[in-house]
C-alpha cells in the first residue's frame, strides 16, 4: 500500500459548476480572440461570463449557478459563453470590468455593460433590464 497524495487538479482544472454551463447547457468557452470575434458577430445579445479563479474567489461558483438561472428570467434575449483564463484578463482590460465574477453584455460586437461580483436577484434584474435596453455605441 503506497500513501499517495490526492491528486493536484493543477491550474487548468475547471471547476465542475462552470464546466456544468458547457456540458449541460452548452455555452461555448472562448479559448482566443478569434473566438470572441466569432460569437460577437453573432445577432443579438450576448453574456460573457468572466469566472476568475474559483479557489481565490468563492463568488464565481455562486455566479456559474446564477447565470442560467438570469438567461431563463430573461426567457432567453441573451446567449451565454465562458471566457477562458487564455484571454480573460485582455478581455476585463478593454472592457474595464475588472472585478470577477463578471457577466459582460455585448450587442452587435458592441460592448454595453458589465455586472462584476455577485449581486442580489433584484439588482441583477434591474441591472440586466438597463444594460439590454442600450444601443450599442
Amino acid at each position: 500500500m503506497h500513501d499517495h497524495a490526492p491528486d493536484d487538479p493543477g491550474p487548468a482544472a475547471i471547476h465542475p459548476l462552470i464546466a456544468r454551463l458547457e456540458t449541460d447547457f452548452g455555452y461555448p468557452r472562448l479559448h482566443s480572440a478569434h473566438d470572441l470575434a466569432e460569437i460577437l458577430s453573432r445577432p443579438g445579445a450576448h453574456c460573457l461570463f468572466v469566472p476568475g479563479d474559483p479557489r481565490r474567489n468563492l463568488e464565481t461558483v455562486d455566479a456559474a449557478v446564477i447565470l442560467p438561472e438570469l438567461r431563463q428570467a430573461f426567457q432567453g434575449a441573451f446567449d451565454c459563453a465562458v471566457v477562458d483564463d487564455a484571454i480573460e484578463a485582455s478581455l476585463r482590460e478593454q472592457t474595464r470590468a475588472l472585478k470577477t465574477p463578471g457577466f459582460l453584455f455585448f450587442r452587435d460586437g458592441a460592448f454595453l455593460g458589465a455586472i462584476e461580483k455577485v449581486r442580489d436577484w433584484s439588482d441583477y434584474l434591474a441591472r440586466v433590464t438597463h444594460i439590454l435596453s442600450l444601443q450599442p455605441a
